[in-house]
């Protein structure tokens, strides 16, 4: 903001008083300022929003290292941050429908669900690159595919699992109404393992682990599905006002998971203690569970196998999909899902660091 002060001449208008009205303008354009959200935008600060509230998920990734350690409460000390916590990435997609959330965490393919539905998110973080992490555990006497006919299997609706699940099935000639697949959050699945109410569940970590240790076997995974051409994330979605009106605030957010990723590659044993603290599990524990997933640094996920070109390519092929095994009515445009991946956060980030 800019003001002019006229002076009619030195001798009418003294020293002193023209320090007073300069004095008196700055206080005004302060009194813009402070209708603001800013930390100190104008004096080169970070601009950000009173409140974010982020969703997130029981994951054992870099995303539990920022909450646990408070980095985000750390680099916007002015933003009040509240975490809520969701089972998977349908009810996630319901929350950012309704308004709710700003930032969240969410598998590949509820996001591209999410797009298909006309959700306005975008992808300005992968979380990690799913391996062997989710997997399909099934009870005694069942070893393979075609023994899952007839059978009951649990998975979250719209889920990662869920999407990995069905493509296992299409590619092992199983057809969805030869098996009953009964839609289950994480914790339910447990129950319900135990219970008996289940011959099989495509879930992940630590639910996943919970049920080997009680006997189940592994049948297939998200790694062996990636092989076959159905590779799957976890992904960060951003609502597209957020990051239009918080550019700035995105990009520190992105540092933290950047922070986050690089702990984890370099002092795993303060990394997995902070993620165990949040999933009430030992240090040992989270290292053997993240095994089964790839974590990328800034750099690598501002390239091309990253949010620079494949993620958008990746999102378009499981939308194709869902499509064509009757999850979703139709698919949008390439441009909604290729575009979705938004790779200038990460770049900065990137860019910044070195």
């Amino acid at each position: 903001m800019t003001h002019t002060v006229r002076r009619r001449s030195a001798a009418t208008v003294p020293l002193l008083l023209l320090a007073l009205v300069a004095t008196l303008l700055l206080a005004a354009c302060g009194g813009d300022d402070a209708e603001s959200t800013t930390n100190a935008a104008a004096e080169g600060g970070t601009k950000a929003p009173a409140s974010l509230t982020i969703g997130y998920q029981a994951i054992p990734n870099g995303d539990l290292v920022v909450k646990h350690q408070r980095l985000l409460e750390k680099a916007l000390p002015d933003t009040k941050i509240e975490w809520k916590q969701f089972d998977s990435g349908g009810s996630l997609n319901e929350a950012f429908a309704g308004g709710s959330l700003d930032i969240g965490l969410a598998g590949s393919s509820p996001v591209s669900r999410g797009i298909s539905q006309g959700i306005e998110y975008r992808v300005p973080w992968i979380h990690d690159v799913i391996g062997s992490a989710e997997a399909l555990v099934a009870k005694g006497g069942i070893s393979t595919l075609a023994d899952l006919k007839g059978k009951k299997i649990a998975a979250p609706l719209a889920s990662t699992t869920h999407y990995s699940l069905l493509a296992a099935l299409k590619d092992a000639g199983v057809a969805q109404q030869d098996v009953k697949i009964i839609d289950a959050e994480p914790a339910d699945i447990a129950a319900a393992w135990e219970r008996g109410d289940i011959d099989a569940a495509y879930v992940w970590n630590p639910t996943l682990a919970t049920l080997v240790k009680q006997g189940g076997t592994v049948i297939t995974d998200s790694a062996k599905q990636a092989a076959a051409g159905h590779r799957t994330y976890d992904l960060a979605v951003v609502s597209d006002e957020f990051a239009k009106q918080y550019p700035d605030a995105l990009q520190t957010w992105v540092a933290q998971q950047d922070a986050a990723v690089k702990l984890l590659k370099d002092d795993p044993a303060t990394a997995t203690k902070a993620i165990g603290a949040e999933l009430n599990l030992s240090a040992d524990e989270v290292a053997e569970q993240i095994k089964g997933l790839e974590f990328l640094d800034a750099g690598a996920q501002a390239g091309p196998d990253a949010l620079g070109g494949a993620l958008g390519k990746d999102l378009l092929s499981t939308a194709a999909f869902n499509k064509a095994v009757g999850q979703i009515p139709a698919v949008k445009p390439d441009e909604a899902y290729t575009g979705a991946a938004d790779a200038a956060p990460a770049q900065a980030v990137a860019g910044s660091t070195r």
